[in-house]
């Protein structure tokens, strides 16, 4: 369970990997904020690629131990945003997109071994990074708060209730979902793995 049960020589690849991957999400939420004019990130310290800056202790520990983990939330001032609604929608999709633009980076480099024939060395870190910035993408779209896609919902949804509603309930949600899965009933870990596989397809061919 989590990533301490997982082979050293996995967990060597894994490790970096995920705090990479996670502090480039935090960081592009910050970069965007700071775009659309609030600097809280800023003063926070949060608009660099510092792992240290962008972890949550229990969080990164939940990670390593249970699978399933945190960092700290970038911090955002609406009132600094000159369109509040449309801008939050936009920092929110950030993190997503930060993510699934490595992965699409790292899958481009993944195909060059159609002609080049890279070592397992290099191809099978490769399969990690893609894979680790796909889950990250697709579990923060999951329309529940507080993850990127309840933020990015009322794109779709326009009864104030029902998103109303998603705020309140999102997180007893999602932590049941996550506790389901940690007994033995993988409905969320289902929904991830089967949408990241064939996103992956898309991206390597593979």
């Amino acid at each position: 369970m989590g990533i301490a049960s997982l082979p050293i020589e996995i967990q060597l690849i894994l490790v970096p990997t995920i705090l990479f991957a996670l502090t480039f999400h935090e960081y592009a939420h910050a970069r965007v904020a700071y775009m659309l004019g609030d600097y809280t990130s800023y003063y926070q310290n949060r608009m660099n690629l510092n792992p240290i800056n962008h972890l949550d202790p229990f969080g990164t520990f939940a990670l390593y131990f249970l699978g399933f983990g945190w960092a700290k939330p970038v911090p955002v001032l609406m009132q600094n945003l000159k369109n509040p609604r449309s801008d939050m929608m936009m920092i929110a999709m950030a993190g997503p997109a930060s993510n699934m633009l490595l992965a699409l980076i790292a899958s481009i480099i993944y195909r060059l071994n159609f002609y080049f024939q890279f070592s397992e060395e290099v191809i099978f870190p490769l399969e990690i990074f893609i894979q680790i910035n796909i889950v990250l993408a697709v579990f923060n779209l999951l329309p529940l708060n507080p993850l990127d896609g309840s933020r990015i919902l009322p794109l779709i949804v326009k009864n104030p209730r029902t998103l109303y509603n998603i705020e309140v309930y999102g997180p007893r949600i999602l932590i049941g979902l996550i506790i389901l899965n940690l007994i033995g009933i993988p409905i969320l870990s289902t929904i991830i793995l089967t949408t990241v596989s064939i996103i992956f397809y898309l991206l390597t061919g593979a």
